[in-house]
């Protein structure tokens, strides 16, 4: 699995996201900005991304550490962060 197929994976899952996914083969890390997470809480935001990646958890994904904006509080986070 590469970082980009997972991006597409989360694209495809959550229309109108922007991830940024680096990674090494198996373990990865996600940032994903969407503005559906608007209001809700951050357990929620995760299940969505789990979601749009779907079964690839149970085996090319052997983890996946996430982190969820809203477009609101990546525009005041992108500042601070280096992808």
């Amino acid at each position: 699995m590469t970082n980009e197929e997972i991006e597409t994976m989360i694209a495809r899952g959550l229309p109108g996201s922007e991830a940024h996914v680096s990674g090494d083969g198996t373990h990865f890390y996600a940032k994903v900005i969407c503005q559906a997470f608007e209001g809700l809480p951050l357990i929620k935001q995760h299940r969505m991304v789990y979601g749009a990646v779907g079964d690839s958890m149970q085996g090319a994904i052997h983890a996946l550490s996430i982190q969820t904006y809203t477009p609101e509080e990546w525009a005041r986070q992108k500042p601070f962060e280096t992808l």
